[in-house]
């Protein structure tokens, strides 16, 4: 197979293409499944599929070296390792597929591998509309948020789909904005003519060369942002995100969170990992001026993906709780069994906020 670079924006040949189709070998006919979201081994013979948000056991069956023979040609093409030294790899295929794998002594027998595709749909606040993520209300006011350059934060559970709100809110963006992406891996792919995507690196074999979300979030910043976009906050990079909000710039991020009041709770904390001179004392009033509306998105267990509440935080602080109102809440008629969004007293605040941004309600 031709050694081919993975670099962004490396343009594919045909047949280098049609190579990589065919490099996923016994899981190929689930790789092309369009219903299928995301496929992972728990050894040679458990192997899982996710269709439509539910999972289940499929009957491929594969060897040990099978599995890694996979991985070794899929890692050719992600520029990353995967050693006793390194037993993790996070990697971005050229079909925009997301590939994490563990090995042993890190897991207990087998390699665990999972391969997140990158499903082409859903691109826009209209098409999760029509997908039925939201409703036209709601979709009318995120689109006003985001194209009026509030800060956002997605919150929401692992596959609730954070990352594809979050694609959509950032393509709401006005076209003559300057849009930085920031990722550990890439896979937001906003619809704007004016967007430059930034990866983090990991360290060579030497412990050298590793570029971390924290210096990629300081380096955006000296390249002229409209919008600066971070694909999901974990860690000490969340205080440098804050910082660069307060600064003036319009930001938009996820986080793993159970409700939005949650992703506020959780957001107030994970600053303090930047080291022991951060408080919470300080943080707290940089999070309630820095973010202006939380949107929280979920699975449901029938594979059912819905933004089940919209929030805004108010700017202002009671001890170390952070006020909060709510504009929109997903509700279910306990008869009927039907669901639709109630305005909560956040409504006045919405008219607020809108107006502040400078955009028509």
């Amino acid at each position: 197979m031709k050694n081919q670079s993975a670099e962004p924006g490396t343009q594919f040949r045909p047949d280098t293409a049609l190579e990589f189709r065919t490099n996923f070998g016994p899981l190929q006919s689930l790789m092309e499944d369009p219903e299928i979201e995301e496929v992972w081994i728990n050894s040679p013979n458990r192997i899982f599929a996710a269709r439509s948000g539910v999972s289940h056991l499929t009957n491929v069956v594969m060897s040990g070296e099978d599995v890694r023979g996979l991985i070794e040609r899929l890692l050719m093409w992600g520029g990353r390792r995967l050693d006793l030294s390194n037993p993790f790899v996070d990697a971005r295929l050229p079909d925009g597929s997301r590939l994490h794998v563990a090995i042993p002594e890190i897991t207990a027998t087998h390699w665990a591998v999972n391969i997140r595709k990158h499903l082409v749909r859903g691109k826009s606040l209209q098409d999760l509309r029509d997908m039925g993520v939201m409703d036209n209300q709601v979709a009318l006011f995120l689109y006003e948020c985001a194209s009026s350059g509030l800060n956002i934060l997605v919150s929401g559970s692992t596959q609730a789909g954070k990352t594809t709100l979050l694609n959509a809110l950032v393509s709401a963006a006005p076209l003559n904005s300057r849009t930085i992406t920031i990722e550990e891996v890439f896979e937001l792919k906003p619809r704007l003519p004016d967007c430059v995507a930034l990866q983090t690196r990991a360290a060579n074999l030497q412990g050298e060369g590793e570029i971390p979300m924290r210096r990629l979030i300081k380096e955006a910043l000296r390249m002229r942002p409209s919008r600066l976009v971070v694909g999901e906050i974990r860690e000490a990079e969340s205080l440098d995100l804050l910082i660069a909000l307060n600064s003036g710039v319009p930001g938009m991020a996820t986080i793993h969170a159970n409700s939005a009041r949650d992703a506020i709770a959780k957001l107030q904390t994970l600053p303090l990992l930047a080291g022991e001179n951060i408080s919470h004392r300080f943080i707290t009033p940089v999070v309630a001026s820095a973010i202006e509306i939380v949107v929280h998105v979920a699975l449901d267990d029938k594979g059912v993906r819905r933004i089940t509440e919209v929030i805004s935080v108010t700017g202002r602080v009671e001890g170390d709780v952070i006020e909060t109102e709510s504009i929109y809440t997903l509700t279910r008629d306990p008869v009927s069994g039907t669901t639709s969004y109630l305005a909560g007293f956040g409504q006045i605040s919405r008219d607020r906020i809108i107006n502040k941004a400078g955009a028509p309600v």
